[in-house]
């Protein structure tokens, strides 16, 4: 097999990986997702708000962390589009959010920036995720709450 060619292959798998991610995220099977990662990876999170934790590690927390996502937001991904990289395990994807806050009923549209490492076996090592916690607080935030809002997010238990 060429180089080219092992290239070519690590970033479809890799590319895969990450929209399987999104997928499973959508359908709310965390049980599938936390399996597309390794056993020690990192969810980081550069913007999180109060009561989002910065950094989550390893397959236990991670499935803690997500764990009530599904009965938190309704989402569909879309307008998915993987940018190149010089590294075919590297995975920069750019992405959009449409869905609905399931507990004010409030729109969620958001837009995301994933910058994703695999290992040689097409597990998630570390993701990065970019996106907007100011719009999550928003569609979270019941329109009758009081003029002090509370800034916090929690998707996991």
């Amino acid at each position: 097999m060429t180089a080219e060619k092992d290239d070519a292959d690590r970033r479809v798998a890799a590319q895969h990986a990450v929209a399987e991610h999104l997928r499973l995220t959508a359908a709310g099977h965390t049980d599938e997702w936390v399996k597309l990662f390794a056993p020690d990876a990192v969810l980081e999170f550069p913007y999180a708000p109060a009561g989002v934790p910065q950094r989550v590690t390893g397959r236990d927390a991670l499935f803690a962390h997500m764990s009530n996502f599904p009965e938190t937001f309704d989402v569909e991904f879309v307008d998915l589009v993987f940018h190149e990289t010089v590294d075919p395990s590297l995975v920069i994807a750019e992405f959009r959010s449409k869905g609905t806050a399931l507990p004010t009923g409030k729109p969620y549209e958001q837009t995301c920036i994933s910058v994703v490492q695999t290992d040689g076996d097409a597990l998630i090592t570390h993701y990065v995720d970019y996106w907007n916690p100011l719009v999550a607080i928003e569609a979270l935030t019941p329109d009758d709450a009081q003029s002090v809002p509370d800034n916090s997010v929690t998707f996991g238990g």
